[in-house]
């Protein structure tokens, strides 16, 4: 049976899933919106990609699509 500090060390960091490895966020790269982390126009710069997702800071210009049959 796992301890509950087992447990709590298999939980990702805020920065673990969001950066490559060996990197982290920086202040500038995102804010809090309630309980949502939105991210800035200077962290998906340095992401160096869209992901597609229509983020409100996208530098790269693209909206978010509609799911299908929700035109």
């Amino acid at each position: 049976m796992k301890t509950d500090n087992e447990e709590m060390e298999k939980k990702p960091t805020l920065a673990a899933p969001l950066t490559a490895p060996g990197t982290q966020l920086a202040p500038e790269d995102f804010y809090f919106e309630g309980p949502n982390l939105v991210f800035t126009a200077a962290y998906h710069r340095k992401r160096g990609y869209c992901c597609g997702s229509g983020c409100r800071h996208c530098p790269y210009g693209l909206e978010r699509l509609a799911p299908a049959g929700e035109e």
